[in-house]
């Protein structure tokens, strides 16, 4: 399970050993092109493996479900909450995008099998969209950088 996570991991630090290479010498030229390539993969490693964590959760929290003896409710809304939350507790809900493993009581109301899913959400977004951002402003300056020399010549 944890293996993915930490495979990426591993990814997300060697593509910022990348984006920190870029400031000694004998960095490729052009090198912002190359920075913004390196910080976009490295934003896009660290998305999957913020994901890969919370996905990992729902998936346990799901696979303990009806798993054996002191399974029904779901492990994930019955430990660390009191008796007066898991009170009226019917079944659970959970999903994959966005993460979430939501405990549903008998009267409707809803409560989160854990607080980590709102973060892990935000974080995975925001570098995702950091990384698609930096890709296409990769391409961007290979595309001004053209440009220019062709008009130059």
């Amino acid at each position: 399970m944890s293996l993915v996570s930490v495979a990426c991991a591993v990814g997300a630090l060697i593509a910022g050993l990348g984006v920190v290479a870029m400031a000694f010498p004998g960095r490729p030229e052009p090198w912002p092109a190359h920075l913004m390539r390196r910080a976009g993969a490295t934003a896009a490693w660290a998305a999957a493996a913020v994901y890969s964590l919370g996905l990992f959760g729902v998936l346990a929290s799901e696979h303990a479900f009806g798993d054996g003896a002191n399974s029904v409710p779901a492990p994930a809304c019955r430990d660390g909450f009191d008796e007066a939350t898991r009170e009226g507790l019917s079944h659970h809900r959970s999903s994959y995008l966005p993460l979430r493993f939501d405990c549903v009581r008998e009267d409707g109301s809803v409560y989160s099998g854990d607080s980590d899913y709102g973060w892990m959400n935000g974080t995975s977004a925001a570098l995702a969209l950091s990384a698609a951002l930096l890709f296409i402003g990769a391409g961007y300056a290979t595309e001004l950088r053209a440009r220019k020399a062709a008009t130059a010549s």
